[in-house]
């Protein structure tokens, strides 16, 4: 354990996998760069694909380089981690709508800290995206808030029992069991819902449980002017005619989230699971099946699945910046393992 890096580890579960979380940033800077555009200590002498990154090519420095086994992240195309090296520099800074100290985000305002919009990209996607959070998890153990700051327009996060009214013929659960089927199938099973005549009625719902009742974390911030995604333009495919509209997930501790995954309210939807993704968290957990995905890394698993299986379209990245601050902060912790002989080189 790196104490003077990482807090203690939590395990938490989102759809298929325990969520996992790096809540402070006790790290050493790196070296300062001049310039905006200058590339992160993740990015140096990789190439750039058309203002992107290309992960393709392995660092030119041999200290720099890690094993490929412990590389998963490579061949994404990022926008710069610039701007998220200078903050890191500079060190946790109080939150100018709420006071917290914070690094590079306000996970309960949603907000950035000590970053400007323009060094952080603003990703379209496919499909709207829902994540009902659990009441007791705290909001900067979970990466969900990764998405909701990258793709602010795109992505809400509710607090249970807060849970909007779904209609079942065009929303999914993203969560494993025994009715689950693959994103493959995925199309097929809610077209096959359309057409049954014999479906069930919607069941009751709670007092309260209605969109108008059920307020999103942060507020429901929309979006401000940011930096264009690097990816095809910053623009996801759109679903055309696919019956799908939105996606749900459950942010919550593994222990937590069977109170969620079987609330009534959930219980007409179809259940769609990751079935061959093995998550790249930093700390894996003893016991535990690498299929536990963290929730930044289901949502953007889904997303690339859906776009190649149910769009039917070649990936080239659309969706790669979902994974911006978890793939920086992966590099850090990595670059801190391997400076304690933790890692191999």
């Amino acid at each position: 354990m790196l104490k003077p890096f990482i807090h203690k580890s939590y395990e938490r579960l989102v759809c298929i996998a325990p969520v996992f979380r790096l809540s402070h940033f006790f790290f050493k800077g790196p070296k300062k760069r001049e310039g905006r555009l200058c590339m992160s200590t993740l990015d140096q002498d990789q190439h750039f694909h058309p203002s992107c990154l290309d992960k393709t090519t392995l660092p030119g420095n041999p200290s720099d380089m890690v094993e490929p086994a412990k590389q998963p992240l490579q061949g994404l195309k990022l926008a710069s981690h610039g701007g998220l090296e200078k903050a890191q520099e500079r060190g946790r800074l109080k939150c100018a709508k709420c006071g917290g100290s914070r690094m590079f985000f306000c996970y309960t305002c949603c907000s950035l800290v000590g970053v400007s919009p323009e060094e952080v990209p603003l990703v379209k996607l496919p499909l709207k995206i829902d994540i009902i959070k659990h009441p007791n998890e705290s909001d900067g153990k979970s990466t969900a808030i990764h998405a909701k700051i990258l793709a602010p327009d795109n992505v809400n996060i509710y607090t249970y029992p807060c849970i909007p009214e779904y209609d079942r013929d065009s929303v999914v659960l993203v969560f494993p069991g025994p009715r689950a089927v693959t994103v493959q199938n995925m199309i097929q099973s809610l077209t096959e819902r359309l057409q049954d005549p014999s479906a069930e009625p919607r069941k009751k719902r709670f007092k309260g449980s209605d969109s108008a009742d059920c307020p999103t974390h942060g507020g429901g911030q929309k979006g401000v002017p940011r930096a264009a995604d690097c990816s095809d333009e910053g623009k996801g495919a759109e679903s055309k005619a696919l019956p799908l509209k939105k996606v749900v997930f459950i942010d919550s501790t593994w222990n937590q989230t069977n109170k969620i995954s079987t609330d009534e309210r959930l219980q007409d939807l179809l259940q769609v699971e990751l079935k061959t993704r093995k998550t790249c968290f930093w700390r894996h957990q003893k016991g535990k099946p690498d299929t536990y995905l963290a929730t930044i890394e289901a949502i953007y698993y889904f997303l690339k699945d859906f776009h190649e299986l149910c769009l039917d379209q070649v990936y080239t990245g659309e969706y790669d910046n979902v994974l911006f601050f978890y793939s920086f902060l992966h590099s850090v912790v990595n670059k801190a393992k391997i400076a304690a002989g933790k890692l191999e080189k």
